[in-house]
């Protein structure tokens, strides 16, 4: 049935803001773009921003790093201090770090308040 993942998709009130969000904070590749869609490469994955026509997504409660706009995409680094330096020096919003057996995460949020995160494998 399944034969693979179209993409993640999150969705944006100001679509030029998210697309400088993602494209020149994160470093992912727009691979397309239309009036209400913008899809970007995340090393072989397609993640998406979906514009709402400037209508916020009311936030949701999760989890003790608060509440969110819906899921989570969890992005895999080499060094996630460096990871984290580079998001602070772009004056990203940090939610939290934790370290685990199973990795050393960093949660975070974009312009629009979608909960992210940056995780770097043990070893």
């Amino acid at each position: 049935m399944i034969i693979g993942v179209q993409d993640v998709y999150y969705n944006v009130q100001d679509m030029a803001r998210a697309v400088a969000f993602y494209r020149d904070v994160l470093g992912l590749t727009v691979i397309d773009e239309e009036a209400h869609f913008t899809g970007l490469d995340a090393v072989g994955v397609r993640i998406g921003l979906h514009w709402t026509g400037g209508t916020a997504v009311p936030p949701i409660p999760h989890d003790d790093h608060g509440p969110h706009c819906g899921g989570t995409i969890t992005f895999r680094v080499a060094d996630i201090a460096a990871a984290k330096a580079q998001l602070e020096a772009n004056g990203v919003n940090i939610l939290g770090t934790s370290e685990n057996p199973w990795g050393n995460i960093v949660v975070f949020q974009d312009p629009d308040g979608n909960v992210l995160k940056l995780m770097q494998l043990p070893g």
